[in-house]
Parts: structure tokens; C-alpha cells; sequence
């Protein structure tokens, strides 16, 4: 496949006008505009011949003429909850493959759902099923391309659906993200209560074990106890502690992040205010040039002010844009639940039926992005960023994902002049819908 025609994206964080050229699910080359076209085709059969590809159907060129579009990365959203009526606690096949191919749908390739604050078994038992769609995922995948197949062509002659008749497919499962149960009361949020417990080692690892190391995050309120240092000196190694829902003070914040913590859980939401006399955990974070701070960026959270005032006191290389969406996202207005707690969603907002506190958001993360360009005046290359590369390097898998370069995948996403969405290409295929 050849992608002409488009604004690429590039690793410089620039748009620059030229083509794409994708062979299976990775992208073999990038090239600029004025560059021959024959380049690209020999380009094309050298690949060919280097990994031994047939000459038949994979070697097959199409051309998809972008008209100009911005040619960006697949999003990778890193905290959110569910979207479409499923949440990723609902622990089903079902729900993930529903959450994975609305996100995909919307441009968001590539996801690390969060967890909500719920009993340690059943949290175990969530983590358990979400590994086995987790293998279940991947093994579909290698054996289509084992086959020589992509997964649509697959699954058609499987189901024997007509060609343009088939489900999109789904965003690729990166990881979890454990926002509790290690939190603070006082600063749970749409959190309940009753499930939460202060840090503990062993717990942690039952989640590791029990996620088969899916869990790439794991949120702390450090203020919650004694052991907290101790516990991310041990567990810093395994999975990244974040600091989440957490009441901390400035020097308790900076003590967690001088132990190991890397990474804010939705810096502004669920934390003390950041003050000229207590900088709380803000300050902390400003102050920890390690931390990679998460912003919800869905015009409800956070004043588009603050927005701009973060990135030019922490540095947009530390952003990462969430959505931290719940089952209503893609839903209409109406009553719904997160973590066992009844929400109730009015136009972009959702809200506790009981005490009235934010419950996540309703926007997925590219209306986030796009909001964080139109409203809060960001620069389109710097939204870009903090959507793709950013949480691919928080992930580890930067060397996969985040960027449009060659032997990355080839996960690509069309976006018209207003930043509407044109066409995702994902795993180097063209949608099918």
C-alpha cells in the first residue's frame, strides 16, 4: 500500500508533505514530496524480496490518495475506563473486543485501560480475562500473518461475509492501568470507599501475576501509609507506580517520586489544589522531571488556561493526553455505572448520581486531542505528540508504536483540514465498514 498525497507526521514532530509506503502491517518506507514515485514502487519490491513475501496478493499495491490530509500515528489512549456500554471491568471477551473496536473506529489504535477501586478477588479475576483476550488477541493476529493473511481477509473466508461487510478491528491491548485500590479516601472521587486499601506489596504482586504483566501502572496515595517507600522501592522495578486519588502534601509527594514513582494519574482531578504556600503534589510533579503527567483534556476537567499554563511549566515532552472515558462515551445521555456507582451523563458531562463529584469523561481521546488544539490553543504537532509518542515511551513500546516510521506499525490515521477524521488504516489494512 502506498499513502500519497498526505501531511506525514514525523518523529521531528513536523508535518511534511509526502507518502507513505506499508507492506503488511509495518511501514517499510517515508518519503518527502518531489521524491520519484518509481522510488517508492522499487522500494516496495526490495521489501518484497527481503522478507520473502509471495508475488500474489501481498504483493498487491494500493494507492490511497490522502488529498492533502494530516497523515498522524495511531492515538494510544493509556487511561480510560470503557466507552459504546462496556467498561474493562466488566471482565468479558465481550467488552474488550467492543471497547477495542469502538476505539480503533475513532482513531485510537492502541490502548491501556485503567481499573476501578473493587474488591482485591475480583480485580484479580478482571486482570485474568483481560490476559487471556490479551493471548487471544495476539495469536489471532500471528497466525494471519503466519498465513500470509491480514485478520480481515481471515476472518471473512471464515465467516464468509461479503467483502465491505466486516466489524472493524480492534485497537491493539497495551497494558493496564490500576488506578486503585491503593488510593486516598478523601480524595476517591467517583471511587468507592469500601474497596480501598493503603499500598501493599503482596497485593501488587497478585496483580502482576494475575494480569500475566499486562498491569503496566499501579496508582498510590503514599500519605495512606507508613510503608509507602518501601513498597515503590520494591515494586518500582516490576511496574510503574503512579501517584493517584491522593490527599499528599509537597514533601510527601517528592519523597514517593525521589523513591521511584514516575507518573500523575489525571494531574488536577482527585488532588490538593496547587497553591503559592502548598504546592501539594503539583509542585511535586513540576519539581520531578521524571514524572509523566497525565491531563484530561476533555474541556470538563480542566480550565484550557490551565492546560497551557502545565505545558509550559512541566514541558510538553512529560504530557500525556487522556480520555479517561466511561461505558456512556459513544452513548446517549442517560443513567450509567462505573465501579459499581451509579453516574449520570447530561451532554459532556458525567457526574455521581450521589454527591455530584466528575466520573470520568464521555469523550474519547481524539475529541480530546482535537479539543486540546481548537479550544485550548495547543499546537496541532504538540497534541500529536502527547497523544502517540508520549504514551508509547510510557508504555515501552515507542520502538513499535507512536510514530511514522519504517519498521513501526502501521497505524495510521487520516485527519481532514478541521481535524475531523477522514480514514484510520490499522495493521496496514484499510477499514472495512
Amino acid at each position: 500500500m502506498i499513502i500519497k498525497n498526505v501531511r506525514v507526521y514525523t518523529e521531528e514532530q513536523k508535518f511534511v508533505l509526502g507518502e507513505i509506503v506499508v507492506l503488511g502491517d509495518r511501514i517499510t518506507k517515508v518519503r518527502a514530496d518531489g521524491e520519484k514515485r518509481q522510488a517508492a514502487a522499487e522500494a516496495l519490491e526490495t521489501e518484497l524480496s527481503v522478507n520473502g513475501f509471495p508475488e500474489d496478493e501481498e504483493a498487491e499495491e494500493v494507492v490511497v490518495d490522502g488529498e492533502g490530509a494530516y497523515a498522524i500515528p495511531g492515538l494510544i489512549d493509556l487511561h480510560f475506563h470503557g466507552c459504546v456500554g462496556a467498561d474493562v471491568c466488566d471482565g468479558t471477551p465481550e467488552a474488550l473486543k467492543k471497547i477495542a473496536q469502538y476505539e480503533a473506529s475513532v482513531g485510537v489504535t492502541a490502548i491501556a485501560p485503567a481499573t476501578m477501586t473493587l474488591p482485591v478477588e475480583e480485580l484479580e479475576q478482571i486482570l485474568r480475562n483481560a490476559a487471556a483476550y490479551k493471548r487471544a488477541q495476539d495469536e489471532h493476529r500471528a497466525a494471519n500473518a503466519a498465513a500470509g493473511q491480514s485478520v480481515q481477509r481471515a476472518e471473512q473466508k471464515a465467516d464468509g461475509m461479503p467483502e465491505g461487510k466486516l466489524e472493524f478491528p480492534e485497537a491493539d491491548l497495551l497494558g493496564l492501568n490500576m488506578e486503585g485500590p491503593f488510593i486516598s479516601p478523601v480524595k476517591k472521587g467517583a471511587q468507592d470507599e469500601k474497596n480501598i486499601v493503603p499500598c501493599n506489596v503482596e497485593i501488587a504482586k497478585r496483580f502482576l501475576k494475575a494480569s500475566e504483566g499486562l498491569v503496566k501502572f499501579i496508582g498510590i496515595a503514599p500519605e495512606e501509609s507508613s510503608e509507602a517507600v518501601a513498597f515503590i522501592q520494591e515494586m518500582k522495578d516490576s511496574v510503574d507506580i503512579s501517584l493517584a486519588h491522593t490527599n499528599a502534601d509537597y514533601d510527601t509527594a517528592m519523597a514517593a517520586f525521589a523513591a521511584g514513582a514516575n507518573h500523575a494519574v489525571h494531574l488536577y482531578n482527585a488532588m490538593p489544589a496547587f497553591t503559592h504556600r502548598a504546592p501539594g503534589v503539583i509542585g511535586a510533579v513540576a519539581d520531578s522531571r521524571h514524572v509523566m503527567v497525565e491531563l484530561i483534556c476533555d474541556n470538563v476537567h480542566i480550565h484550557p488556561a490551565v492546560v497551557r499554563a502545565t505545558f509550559a511549566m512541566m514541558g510538553a515532552d512529560r504530557m500525556v493526553l487522556i480520555s479517561d472515558s466511561m461505558r456512556a462515551t459513544g452513548m446517549p445521555d442517560g443513567t450509567y455505572t462505573l465501579g459499581g456507582l451509579d453516574v449520570s451523563v447530561n451532554g459532556n458531562r458525567a457526574t455521581l448520581v450521589d454527591g455530584g463529584a466528575l466520573a470520568g469523561s464521555v469523550t474519547n481521546l481524539m475529541d480530546c486531542m482535537r479539543t486540546v488544539v481548537k479550544v485550548m490553543k495547543i499546537p496541532l504537532e504538540t497534541a500529536v505528540a502527547c497523544a502517540t509518542a508520549n504514551p508509547a515511551r510510557c508504555l515501552g513500546v515507542y520502538d513499535t508504536y507512536g510514530s511514522i516510521s519504517e519498521g513501526k506499525k502501521a497505524d495510521i490515521v487520516l485527519l481532514d483540514e478541521d481535524l475531523e477524521l477522514k480514514m484510520v488504516i490499522k495493521d496496514g489494512q484499510l477499514p472495512f465498514l
